[in-house]
């Protein structure tokens, strides 16, 4: 039993053998292709393919993406309303280029047909490639073998190639292999709204398409967006093998044909070079150009040089990035596989957005949210800072658009979107397209921790100090003081959304606070800026003063922060008579009846103590923490990894434990059955937070929230203060962190805790309060304080984790 366990893990009828490097599917089930064409996917923040077969049918989703590049669509309201926006934005499937359709003695290879044999497709997070094999007897009997390899490249950011190899078994076999461009694929019904679906049926106008010798190209424009996307593709065929190429096109499609006659033993080989450009101004010929360009870059690259190059770029980033995990090998392989595919979200988006599904499936309609700040961003920072920064960029570019919106809702400064892709809000929601104003403030954070971890004095001034101070104004504009000379944020929404447009939300309140401090400590660093920016010293110091006296609501009686002004009166969601199946609530009850009870969505005043933590003592997040466990039913995959970090600070280490599990099994597992429209880059990014922030203990917190700054010119670095502790199911945790430049390795056990600087100059840090001045010259090491004791909370009944125990490195669940 134990040997079966450690060998594989099951989901459904497809088998995921558990391997600290590597996805490996054996086997396919093709009435369960969705998950695995996300599990699968490949991306590199500007090019998405989602890992469909090669052969393109069967498929559940096909799928093509390039970032950014969207369809508008009618947004429906029975009623309409001031501010309402109108128009959405859905992100497409753009041009196929994955597709090499098979023909065996004119049958085609069709999984769904004839004999297969042995399937198998790996993604190897190290290689950045996927594989796939497969042995597959026709109808008439004539057997082949097939092996492709995809990636899309890191290095050449326009470019996906794969590589094509079919060799027949038994008999001499007639191969006939159609290599396309494909586009308005035919797709499942993408909106029950059929005005939407008939916007999005066929988004792509055809205005060119030519073929020659083994290239081809088409070039399309949405209808409504007016975004023109060229694709091409080109190919290095094996001539001693192929007898015959022709190619051939129209306006939706183009076809390179190759055919032999092959004898057992021999081998068909290509590789197919796709290329993409896309441009919302450039014209026709201009994009034609970029694609034929990048073709021709890869093609002098070569198949091997684009293996070599994607290595490296990997090498680099496990060297920055890897976290190391014993104890509880299923964790290991998802960390890993989190953070492949968080990369793979951001690597080359170069000023675009991450999306909340990153480009591997229709998810969300491939709109980014307020949690790609508060999750993934967090990672990147410490790991790959220059995507990062490029995130931020985009999000200073679309500052026109926010100052536009907030002018439309009476506000001064600027009111970012609650979803998006191009900058215009898109939610037809109101109580969080229009009032959940904290997505500023988690803007704002990011902008912080990256100036802070980074030591970038030019991000902060170019980029970073416009969005502090806009931001600020939002506040500013949106909040007032009362009577009693408080600062009252009211009537928002905060990160739970079973509580909705409510007085003082403590979350907002928190982050907005550090908004209006840190947006007056940049304008102070930078004056001439500032200047530009017509920030003068009397605003500033009404951001000072609106921070000083910001409203942060405390239930006395009960000794908790509510979770906003007057929660703690409300009435307890009744959770015994709620039915597992009724959850997720929200599909299940009015909003109207859940906004007048106490039961939360997902983490909120235990976000807020993880990201403020300096503002709460440890007694109060003891407390806090117990209450709200007994309250939040996580039916946001955003809710685990902030649960798994608190609950490690306060000394629950099993319950820390198996949120993790949660947070980093949740489409691998597919816990919540959605990972057959792309992957939850916020969940997958928060099992590095988990690691790191929780066992790992990492905070950075800066000083005091009401501290200036002198006019240094740059910012307080962050002091990295680290406070380890592991459960018994994980005996070892290593990571990396990179501050302003440096490599920081922290490697922990349950007994002790070793710090080695790997690259830069010395740093001190803090070990669970204690300063440490970490060098290259060797490790520090210091001993693990015992976890203080402390009784399980509860949670809502059947809300809780599942689970799990260790046992000779392999997880098992356990039954309650």
């Amino acid at each position: 039993m134990r040997a079966r366990l450690q060998e594989r893990l099951v989901i459904g009828d497809m088998s995921f053998p558990v391997d600290p490097w590597q996805l490996r599917e054996c086997g396919l089930d093709p009435n369960r292709l969705a998950r695995a064409e996300s599990l699968f996917a490949l991306s590199n923040g500007h090019v998405g393919l989602r890992a469909n077969l090669d052969e393109g049918e069967p498929h559940a989703l096909p799928g093509t993406y390039l970032n950014s590049v969207h369809e508008l669509r009618p947004l429906p309201y029975a009623e309409a309303g001031y501010g309402y926006p109108e128009s959405g934005q859905t992100m497409i499937n753009v041009t196929n280029g994955k597709l090499i359709r098979l023909l065996v003695d004119d049958e085609p290879f069709d999984v769904r047909y004839g004999d297969l044999r042995s399937h198998e497709r790996i993604l190897d997070f190290r290689r950045g490639v996927l594989s796939r094999t497969a042995e597959w007897v026709s109808p008439a009997g004539q057997a082949v073998r097939l092996s492709s390899v995809r990636l899309v490249s890191f290095v050449q950011r326009a470019m996906a190639a794969i590589c094509y190899e079919v060799e027949p078994l038994e008999a001499s076999a007639r191969l006939v292999v159609q290599s396309e461009l494909v586009a308005n694929e035919q797709l499942p019904r993408q909106s029950a709204d059929p005005r939407a679906a008939a916007v999005l049926e066929a988004p792509l106008v055809a205005e060119w398409n030519g073929s020659h010798g083994s290239h081809a190209e088409l070039v399309h424009r949405t209808r409504h967006s007016g975004i023109r996307v060229a694709a091409a593709m080109d190919h290095v065929i094996d001539r001693r093998s192929a007898t015959g190429v022709t190619a051939e096109s129209d306006a939706d499609s183009c076809r390179v044909t190759i055919t032999t006659l092959l004898d057992p033993g021999q081998k068909l080989r290509f590789i197919k070079f796709i290329a993409y450009g896309w441009s919302v101004q450039r014209s026709l010929p201009a994009l034609r150009d970029q694609a034929a360009a990048a073709l021709t870059a890869a093609r002098q690259t070569g198949w091997k040089g684009l293996l070599a190059e994607q290595r490296t770029y990997l090498d680099d980033f496990w060297a920055r990035a890897d976290v190391e995990v014993d104890g509880d090998a299923e964790v290991q392989q998802a960390v890993r596989f989190a953070l492949f595919h968080v990369l793979s979200a951001s690597a080359r988006a170069e000023r675009r957005p991450i999306p909340a599904k990153g480009l591997t499936g229709p998810g969300y309609d491939g709109h980014t949210f307020w949690d790609s700040e508060s999750y993934v961003l967090p990672v990147l920072t410490y790991t790959v800072p220059n995507a990062a920064a490029d995130a931020l960029r985009w999000r200073q570019a679309t500052l026109p658009m926010a100052r536009e919106r907030a002018h439309l809702l009476g506000l001064s400064g600027a009111a970012f979107p609650w979803r998006t892709i191009h900058g215009e809000e898109c939610s037809g929601y109101w109580p969080a397209g229009t009032a959940a104003f904290h997505i500023n403030a988690d803007i704002a954070d990011a902008v912080v921790r990256h100036v802070r971890v980074t030591g970038d004095d030019v991000f902060e001034r170019e980029i970073g100090l416009e969005l502090l101070v806009e931001t600020a104004r939002l506040w500013r504009s949106l909040g007032h003081h009362d009577l009693d000379g408080a600062f009252n944020i009211d009537g928002v929404t905060g990160p739970d959304e079973y509580s909705a447009v409510v007085d003082n939300n403590v979350y907002t309140n928190v982050m907005a606070q550090q908004n209006l401090v840190e947006a007056a400590n940049a304008v102070r660093r930078h004056p001439e800026k500032a200047h530009e920016l017509g920030v003068n010293a009397e605003e500033a110091a009404s951001w000072r003063d609106a921070a000083a006296n910001m409203c942060i609501p405390f239930d006395e009686k009960l000794g908790v922060h509510p979770q906003s002004a007057g929660f703690t009166r409300h009435q307890v969601w009744d959770f015994e008579q709620t039915r597992p199946d009724q959850y997720p609530l929200l599909l299940h009850f009015p909003y109207f009846d859940l906004y007048r009870k106490q039961v939360v969505k997902q983490a909120d005043l235990v976000l807020a103590m993880q990201r403020r933590g300096e503002s709460f003592t440890d007694e109060q997040k003891a407390r806090n923490f117990a209450y709200y466990e007994a309250l939040t039913v996580r039916d946001s995959s955003l809710s685990s990894s902030a649960q798994a970090v608190l609950a490690a600070e306060v000394g629950h280490l099993g319950l820390a434990h198996d949120y993790l599990r949660e947070a980093a099994l949740i489409d691998l597992r597919d816990l919540h059955g959605r990972a057959l429209d792309g992957l939850h880059m916020a969940s997958l990014a928060g099992s590095w937070i988990a690691l790191v922030e929780g066992f790992g203990g990492l905070r950075d917190y800066p000083g005091p929230v009401n501290s200036g700054t002198g006019n240094s010119g740059t910012a307080n670095p962050a002091t990295l203060s680290f406070a380890p502790r592991l459960p018994e199911g994980i005996s070892r945790l290593a990571f990396i962190v990179c501050p302003r430049g440096r490599r920081l390795r922290v490697e922990v056990t349950d007994a002790i805790a070793c710090y080695v600087l790997l690259r830069g100059d010395p740093i001190t840090i803090l070990h669970h309060g204690e300063a440490l001045e970490v060098s290259m010259a060797g490790p520090v090491c210091r001993d693990v304080p015992a976890t203080p004791a402390r009784p399980r909370p509860l949670q809502p009944p059947g809300r809780e984790p599942e689970l799990f125990r260790t046992d000779f490195g392999i997880s098992e669940r356990l039954t309650r």
